[in-house]
Order: structure tokens, then C-alpha cells, then sequence
């Protein structure tokens, strides 16, 4: 068990380092990879021309403009549109929260009032006064609200876009930045439209009839390829909310897209996945790093340095996904449970737990020959990482299959 995976990159080993790191990122398509192309380019030739420290310079800046690089959305409409409650459901807070951002029944934002993320400390989402409460054209609006900083617009409304949104769409596009409609409370509509008419009520037809209307209105007011997404901002994981956040990963740089995605909810098993698809990259380049990159040979035991940093991954992974103690106590208190049944199904509380003589660092040590055994001993042919990474990998898929437990056992008591 010593010497598991121990190796030292030799000169001859450059070109297998390089297809394998190409053969691992063509995993992931063009849209979810949190690294660029031309980073990805870069960093093969490096690899290509044997430049081992040319490649972990390259890897090094990426990994450290994906932790730094800050991600600025916009969120704008008409008085009373639900933007409020828009920016806490993306932000996955409570209205009633203390840090939620205000909602009424009237036009709360008079003011820029930005709302750092939780959980993403690069991610700060603006509650903007609405175009029409400002009566400014849409270009001077634009100006007044510093539109260079956002990443894209998210244009809110609740009954009809008026003749000010649609003029703000189009100022939007003429500066090159990314718009999308969004119209909030279908779920209102739908328990309207049922109340009418309960014998012949038909979710999926009125849903269509409410889309058709707006898109028929967007391109009869100038705009060509009209999208809107239509959403309840109190049930994230229904009507077009998975699909608008999908369309915001892909749509933003790919140094964006870690972060934005670690910072959305649970709301669906395809989000979560995409969650673990990131977080999974980004600890690979590390481990490329940390690991094939290195001159200093794989150290064949775990140091309490290495145990310390794996305690901290586990928590760190647990807390974006949703499934660490705080996160666990509001969803007993929510669903009136005790704690403890949610946490019954779940493995990752207990990973670190020990009993008797045992030592946390002869656990890991067993989590990792089981990591070896399922995985043939190498994440990818050619690559030698740290123990420790390892290990990092094993706690995500293990967070990961809680978070999907839960958002289980959630939709089965809907």
C-alpha cells in the first residue's frame, strides 16, 4: 500500500502526459469545460514540448482566474415583477432570510443594491431599479446602471414586457452583451387558469398559450429570436427555471462557469451532476499540478498535512452541495423531520468518523485501496496524481450521491 501510484515523469513520459490530458478534457463538451480553448491549446503544447514548468505556470493562472475572477448579473424590470425573490431563489436564500434581498408588492429597488452569493464569494447578483421607474431612455439607463460590469441582463416581468423593457433589450444587444426575459408566478397563472376552468384545464397547453403570447409580442416589437423563460421563483426546480440557468452556464466565459455553477441550488439531478462535472475538473487540474507536474516524487503515505486538507475538501464539497449540517438542520426544520432522518440515507457525515484503535489516516488509506480497486488504479492512463487527490475525488462522488439522495427524498414527499 506504500508505494500505490508512485511515479516520477520521466522525459520519454511527456507525450503520454500530453494525450492524456487531452483525452480527458475531450470528456466534456465545449459548453462545460471551465477552461478555455486556448488555455486547453496552451497547455497541451507546452506538455508537447516536454515544458513541464511552462504547463504548471499555465494550469497555475487558470485555476487561480477561476477563483478570482468575479461573475456580475443584472436583474432588472418592471414594479413589483418578483425580481427580489428572482435573485433569492438563484441565490438559494428564503425570502424571509436575513441577508434576502427585499420583497413587496411594490417596487423595492429605488437604488443598485448588489447581493453577494452565500456560498460564491465572486458571484453578486444586482437588484436594479426598473427602466420604466427611472424614466431615463434605455442607453442613459444603461450608462446610469454601469452595464459594463455584468456579465448578462435577466429582464423580469409579471404580466407583459412593457415598450421600456423591450427598448432596454434591444440597447442591450446593440452593446454586445447577453438579455434574457424571464417572466415569474406561472404557477399564479396555472392555479387561475384551473380555478376557471377545472374540467378542461391543461398545464402544459396554457403554459404554451402564455409563451406564445409574449413571443408573438417580442417579435412583433422588433425582436427576431425571442427566448422566454417562464418560472415560479418559490419552486426552482419546476416550469423553465432549469432550462434559463442552463442557458446562463453555457453562455458565460468558460473561467465563469465553475463558480456560477457551484453557486446554483440543488434544483434538479442534471444541476447537481453539472456541479460534480465542475468541481471534478477543477480538482483534476490540481492534481495535474500538484501531481504529474511535480518534480518531487508521489509520496507513497499520507502526511497529517494531507489528512488536515482532506477534512477541509470534505467540508468544502458538503457545503456547496448542500448536504453539511446547517444545510441539513433547515431542511429538517423545513420539512418538520428530525435531522437525523435525513441524514439516515446519507454517507458523507460519517466518512470521517472512526472507531475503536482506528486512525483517520488508516481510513483514508482504506477509502483509497477501494478508490483503486473500482477505478483500476489510475483516474486516466499515463497520470500519477497524489494520494490525496484521490481521496477528493472519492468525496465527491460520494457528496454528490447524497445531494441527489436528498433532492430524492424531497420530490417524493411533493
Amino acid at each position: 500500500m506504500g508505494q500505490l501510484f508512485s511515479s516520477t515523469p520521466k522525459d520519454e513520459d511527456h507525450g503520454d502526459l500530453e494525450s492524456s490530458f487531452t483525452e480527458y478534457f475531450k470528456n466534456y463538451k465545449e459548453e462545460s469545460k471551465i477552461i478555455s480553448k486556448e488555455t486547453v491549446r496552451l497547455i497541451e503544447l507546452h506538455l508537447k514540448k516536454g515544458n513541464i514548468q511552462g504547463a504548471n505556470s499555465a494550469i497555475s493562472d487558470a485555476l487561480k482566474n477561476i477563483d478570482t475572477v468575479p461573475i456580475n448579473v443584472a436583474v432588472t424590470g418592471e414594479s413589483g415583477a418578483g425580481k427580489s425573490s428572482f435573485i433569492n431563489a438563484l441565490r438559494g436564500v428564503k425570502d424571509e432570510e436575513e441577508d434576502a434581498a427585499e420583497t413587496g408588492v411594490t417596487e423595492t429597488t429605488m437604488a443598485i443594491t448588489p447581493y453577494k452569493h452565500p456560498k460564491i464569494k465572486t458571484l453578486t447578483l444586482w437588484d436594479l431599479p426598473g427602466i420604466g421607474t427611472m424614466k431615463f431612455p434605455p442607453k442613459d439607463y444603461l450608462e446610469k446602471v454601469e452595464f459594463k460590469k455584468y456579465d448578462f441582463f435577466v429582464i423580469v416581468s409579471t404580466t407583459r414586457f412593457t415598450k421600456y423593457e423591450v427598448d432596454l433589450a434591444k440597447a442591450i444587444r446593440l452593446m454586445k452583451k447577453n438579455y434574457y426575459f424571464v417572466r415569474t408566478k406561472v404557477d399564479s397563472d396555472l392555479e387561475n387558469e384551473k380555478k376557471c376552468k377545472p374540467r378542461t384545464f391543461d398545464r402544459e397547453k396554457t403554459l404554451n398559450q402564455i409563451r406564445s403570447s409574449y413571443l408573438h409580442i417580442l417579435r412583433d416589437n422588433g425582436i427576431s429570436e425571442p427566448q422566454v423563460f417562464l418560472i415560479s421563483n418559490h419552486d426552482s426546480s419546476d416550469y423553465d427555471f432549469p432550462v434559463l440557468v442552463d442557458s446562463l452556464f453555457k453562455e458565460l466565459p468558460a473561467q465563469k462557469r465553475h463558480n456560477f455553477m457551484l453557486s446554483v441550488p440543488n434544483i434538479t439531478e442534471a444541476a447537481i451532476q453539472r456541479k460534480y462535472d465542475s468541481a471534478k475538473q477543477f480538482v483534476w487540474l490540481e492534481a495535474m499540478k500538484d501531481g504529474v507536474l511535480s518534480t518531487v516524487p508521489i509520496v507513497g503515505i499520507l502526511k497529517d498535512s494531507d489528512v488536515e486538507k482532506l477534512e477541509a475538501s470534505l467540508s468544502h464539497y458538503r457545503v456547496l452541495f448542500g448536504v453539511d449540517d446547517e444545510s441539513l438542520e433547515f431542511m429538517a426544520k423545513d420539512a418538520q423531520v428530525p435531522v437525523e432522518q435525513l441524514k439516515k440515507n446519507l454517507k458523507s457525515p460519517y466518512l470521517l468518523q472512526t472507531k475503536n484503535e482506528e486512525t483517520l489516516g488508516g481510513k483514508l488509506l482504506k477509502y483509497l485501496e477501494k478508490f483503486a480497486s473500482a477505478n483500476g488504479g489510475l483516474l486516466a492512463t499515463g497520470l500519477y496524481f497524489r494520494k490525496s487527490f484521490y481521496l477528493q475525488f472519492h468525496f465527491l462522488d460520494i457528496v454528490t450521491e447524497d445531494a441527489k439522495v436528498l433532492l430524492r427524498e424531497a420530490y417524493s414527499k411533493i
